[in-house]
């Protein structure tokens, strides 16, 4: 989805942390809670727009989504990934 020249150059922008594309189980587990309104992003909302892809950060805890083909790369639009 994203091409990875474009994904080589990005980074997480609180920690700058390489960013690798989500998988689709990944991508599934995320809209499942947004369908459920149990999913939050880092700036303490609650997600409510489903997403066609995203950007994990490094360690795993948070991802950012992929919207109209766009990555969001700011810092309270990461989702927090469960478990995290």
């Amino acid at each position: 989805m994203i091409d990875k020249e474009l994904l080589s150059i990005l980074a997480c922008p609180e920690t700058y942390q390489p960013l690798a594309e989500a998988q689709e189980a990944q991508v599934a587990e995320v809209n499942q809670r947004i369908a459920e309104r149990s999913a939050v992003n880092a700036g303490g909302e609650t997600v409510e727009e489903p997403i066609q892809g995203g950007l994990v950060r490094e360690d795993g805890k948070i991802l950012y989504p992929i919207r109209e083909g766009i990555p969001v790369l700011l810092i309270e639009e990461g989702i927090v990934l469960s478990g995290k």
